[in-house]
């Protein structure tokens, strides 16, 4: 770890908290909007309770403010811990106190951020951290309808994660070695399921570019081509 940090689970007694009752990326806004005279060097969000995996970025608060971050051009990192269950924060909170090291430089692109999934595992069962590119993680889900005690119905959301879930970067419009190179590079999921923390860099920007050109060139007849 590097020197002149204070301890996992400890600040230093001039270091100021606030929380804030809005989403993550509330805090993000408030923080930069009302709180700080400066602007801070990065973004941390989490470490989070649970995984942030392949489409569960879509939904997920802990992403968000990172994107945040990385909208007002910051660099950016969300972090979670792929469990509910577990409480080792201190390896997670290690990791990424080592690529925010004084001698560490984050090679981030403007509008781009960090995912980080460190799996809850003792430190000897990690076998390392891998660059990934985002996957798939689906659930088969369930809804119970229950009854609360002043007679209203209720539902209560519950599932399990699909494991094997087909690669879509098989479906890719992409020319066959560049499809090739991307299917090399392991997805999230695939990451920690093998024991990896998962770093995958995502971007706010959803537009589904290889589309584009193709799209451009369909227009339906009562729509104006401009």
């Amino acid at each position: 770890m590097p020197r002149g940090w204070p301890p996992i689970g400890q600040c230093s007694a001039e270091t100021q908290a606030w929380s804030c009752s809005g989403t993550p990326s509330d805090c993000v806004k408030l923080a930069l909007g009302a709180l700080m005279t400066t602007p801070p060097d990065v973004v941390v969000s989490g470490i989070n309770h649970g995984a942030n995996l392949g489409t569960d970025v879509l939904y997920s608060g802990t992403v968000s403010a990172a994107m945040e971050g990385a909208m007002e051009g910051m660099p950016a990192i969300a972090v979670s811990l792929t469990s509910y269950k577990g409480g080792n924060f201190d390896l997670a909170a290690a990791f990424v106190r080592d690529l925010l090291s004084p001698d560490s430089h984050l090679p981030l692109p403007p509008a781009t951020l960090l995912n980080v999934n460190v799996p809850d595992l003792p430190s000897a069962d990690i076998k390392g951290a891998k660059v990934t590119r985002q996957g798939i993680r689906r659930y088969h889900e369930q809804f119970a309808k229950r009854t609360d005690p002043r007679g209203k119905t209720y539902y209560w959301l519950a599932g399990e994660v699909l494991e094997d879930v087909e690669d879509p970067a098989a479906q890719l419009p992409y020319p066959p070695d560049q499809r090739e190179a991307i299917l090399a590079v392991s997805t999230d999921v695939q990451a920690i399921q093998e024991g990896y923390i998962s770093i995958t860099p995502l971007q706010y920007n959803l537009t589904a570019i290889t589309t584009l050109t193709a799209l451009s060139q369909w227009f339906p007849p009562d729509i104006p081509n401009p």
